[in-house]
């Protein structure tokens, strides 16, 4: 038996018919194509698979993909828009973050989540966003100031946009 599901994938409504055992990352990479979704672990130990749904970093492997249903999903696949890299990943590129890259669609995604809800975070709230992404290749220094980079990138946030967390 398949369900029916709708959701917002990266600023496009679809629907997909899933089987009601299948993560959202087995459903994002095999059924959408959205290859940057990546498999680290399953086990939600790694950080590889981080989408964002409704504005908060998720490990997909361990949400099924009916979970998906009216909600807002970003990957790193919608980070770029009309050609132009988003701010953090010129970030990522500027400061050497990106090594051989399996875990930087999760850490971007992680970062992303961050941003989009504080406009200056200290560098505690950084390591925190970001504790859930593994690096194999140790590329944490890089990361962190990736990140920190990022931050003088953005546009200020519209303090309505704002939300405490």
């Amino acid at each position: 038996m398949n369900l029916e599901i709708d959701f917002c994938l990266n600023g496009s409504e679809i629907r997909l018919s899933i089987k009601p055992w299948e993560t959202a990352l087995d459903v994002l990479r095999n059924q959408s194509g959205l290859t940057g979704v990546k498999e680290g672990c399953g086990i939600g130990e790694c950080g590889a698979c981080t989408i964002i749904i409704d504005g908060k970093a998720v490990n997909s492997c361990l949400i099924l993909a009916a979970q998906l249903d009216g909600r807002k999903v970003e990957t790193v696949e919608g980070l770029e828009v009309d050609g132009k890299m988003h701010f953090i990943q010129q970030a990522f590129l500027d400061k050497g973050a990106v090594q051989c890259g399996f875990c930087t669609p999760g850490m971007l995604m992680s970062a992303k989540a961050l941003l989009d809800k504080v406009e200056n975070p200290s560098t505690d709230k950084i390591v925190e966003a970001m504790t859930g992404n593994l690096c194999r290749c140790a590329g944490y220094v890089q990361i962190l100031e990736a990140v920190r980079e990022a931050t003088c990138m953005k546009a200020p946030l519209n303090k309505d946009d704002v939300t405490n967390s």
